[in-house]
């Protein structure tokens, strides 16, 4: 095969791309960045009336998106939600495992409920709905990708700010990008995650608020901008990078000790 020179191109034209947790911060970014690119657009999250916002925005911009209700604590509504997009956009092919929220309160105060649902929205939704998406590309021997979306905190917790569980669920989705992308890699479907640092979104803002500026403590005084990741998701979901599956990407500006 002939590839060009340099064989670095981000044209999404003709893939279908489905966006968790599109309501605000990183997924809102994620799927105009995919829309921009040439992608038609499934975009997800619990509140609908945020992403008939974010569908104008799309839409406005030449790009096409379909607004779809989720809610990643129920495996009915995820096998749904790809099947509303699959009706509305065709076969999903590019899937990004953006949705997450945090636990906030130190491990032995948490109740049951918040277990459950920080797990099921941080880990098992995002695995059943890889998986969902995953066995529809297999039974149309179509290639495929999906970029998870981990944290930083999947590597390191210091112990404060109540958020063991988020740790352990974001450990949990970069050994899910790792195992997945073995057991696709036959069927040209790559898995791979990023891992970001600080960077500004509602859940930031609400870690902020709890427990302060911690922009301070960073090399560069900063929470990152989700515009400085759109080269790296572009990067994972184009066509150029199909040797690329099972890696993580951390992205934290240099806020992490190394």
């Amino acid at each position: 095969m002939t590839y060009p020179l340099p064989n670095a191109s981000h044209d999404l034209t003709g893939q279908v791309a489905l966006v968790t947790g599109c309501s605000s911060g990183l997924g809102w970014r994620f799927a105009k960045t995919l829309a921009a690119a040439g992608a038609r657009v499934a975009i997800t999250a619990r509140r609908k009336d945020r992403l008939e916002a974010l569908a104008q925005e799309i839409r406005a911009s030449g790009g096409v998106a379909e607004p779809i209700a989720l809610d990643m604590q129920d495996p009915a509504q995820i096998v749904a939600a790809v099947d509303a997009a699959e009706r509305a956009l065709g076969l999903v092919t590019i899937l990004v495992n953006n949705a997450g929220i945090p636990d906030a309160q130190h491990a032995t105060k948490q109740s049951l409920d918040l277990i459950n649902r920080v797990f099921d929205t941080n880990l098992r939704g995002p695995y059943i709905l890889s998986c969902e998406v995953a066995r529809r590309l297999i039974a149309a021997k179509s290639a495929g990708r999906v970029v998870n979306i981990a944290s930083m905190g999947a590597f390191s917790y210091q112990g404060g700010g109540g958020a063991a569980l988020y740790s352990i669920t974001k450990a949990g989705i970069v050994r899910m990008t790792e195992a997945l992308s073995a057991e696709w890699a036959g069927y040209r479907i790559n898995v791979n995650c990023i891992a970001p640092g600080a960077f500004s979104s509602e859940m930031m803002d609400g870690m902020l608020s709890r427990i302060g500026d911690i922009s301070k403590t960073f090399p560069r005084r900063r929470i990152a901008d989700p515009a400085l990741m759109d080269s790296t998701l572009l990067y994972l979901v184009a066509p150029s990078s199909e040797a690329v599956t099972g890696t993580v990407i951390k992205i934290d500006d240099g806020q992490s000790a190394k």
